[in-house]
């Protein structure tokens, strides 16, 4: 009798454990003292060399998040990006979103010296840029988190996925929204991440189309603010260059902060994907941008949790995937 009586119980307890385990690995696999034994100076290195950068470019920090952002909608966080052009690998760097516009190789490259000279062959390039995402962040006035850590590189690229997984400026809220909730995100990590458009630069092909022929009307947008469309169009004149820039946050430029919500509000989006969480009739994400606009501590919160989140996206972990030498390319090719 008692084992029948407790047969059930332990049937349940192994079921509940190897749930437990299973929770553990798809959840846990990356946490924040990753490195705490084998390279426990790793923040305060990557946090060095990007404030080095910001001295001389104060757009860096938007540029590595951005890399981090691309990095992760393509096969997950894994450094994809990173790889250069090979016999077998076309890179990541010439797919539409990042040909002419992804910036700030030589500042993850300069990274990796500093970890390879510190504590060689242990720090993944899929680990630079999220502690480089988080250090650009938070030396611009924005959240500070606990990255999380422990993925691995990839082998390969995958140009042709980074061409239809990255969500472009001229989509509609709809088709961005369905990008992010297929690699796990919420509308509100979608409004979170996008706040990241509080610091940096766009260029001018990128929301031109904005300016004096939207969808094909012969006008602007007209959720643009006529004041701000008269700025626009003095930085970027009908048949200018198109790659001129713009700042994403018209008010603070270089700080992160919650101005791009108040932006929004005021139709000072600058790219149509950003204006689009505001002026979507009936979007849910019009009142997050509402929520974010009036409690910068609320969006500061939000970020970092979203980071987290898109930070979680498919990682290699384990003995998958390799801890690159060379970011830029495969070891031993």
């Amino acid at each position: 009798m008692v084992l029948l009586s407790t047969f059930p119980f332990a049937v349940a307890s192994s079921i509940l454990v190897a749930v437990l385990v299973l929770v553990h690995e798809s959840n846990a696999q990356l946490n924040s003292t990753f490195y705490s034994t084998s390279c426990p100076n790793v923040s305060s290195i990557v946090t060095g060399v990007v404030q080095q950068a910001l001295q001389s470019d104060p757009r860096i920090g938007a540029s590595l998040i951005r890399l981090h952002f691309h990095d992760c909608f393509v096969n997950g966080c894994d450094a994809s990006i990173l790889i250069d052009n090979n016999g077998t690998i076309q890179s990541e760097k010439d797919a539409a979103p990042n040909t002419n516009s992804a910036r700030g190789f030589n500042v993850v490259d300069n990274i990796k010296t500093a970890l390879e000279n510190s504590c060689p062959g242990v720090v993944s390039c899929a680990d630079i840029l999220a502690i480089a995402a988080e250090a650009s962040v938070s030396l611009s006035g924005g959240p500070s988190w606990s990255v999380q850590l422990g993925r691995r590189d990839s082998k390969t690229a995958n140009q042709a996925g980074a061409n239809t997984s990255i969500p472009s400026p001229f989509e509609s809220l709809t088709s961005i929204t369905a990008k992010f909730s297929a690699v796990g995100l919420t509308s509100t990590d979608l409004v979170s991440l996008s706040g990241a458009h509080t610091f940096g630069r766009a260029q001018c092909r990128l929301f031109s189309n904005r300016l004096y022929n939207f969808n094909n009307t012969g006008n602007p947008d007209p959720t643009l603010n006529s004041t701000y469309l008269t700025t626009l169009q003095q930085i970027c004149p009908q048949n200018g260059s198109g790659a001129a820039l713009a700042n994403l946050d018209p008010t603070t430029p270089d700080a992160f902060d919650n101005n791009y919500f108040s932006n929004l509000q005021n139709n000072q989006g600058l790219l149509q994907s950003d204006q689009e969480l505001f002026s979507t009739p009936g979007a849910s994400t019009i009142s997050i941008v509402n929520t974010f606009a009036s409690s910068q501590s609320t969006f500061f919160q939000n970020f970092a949790q979203s980071m987290i989140n898109m930070g979680n996206i498919g990682p290699l972990t384990g003995s998958n995937g390799e801890i690159r030498l060379d970011c830029k390319k495969v070891n031993g090719s």
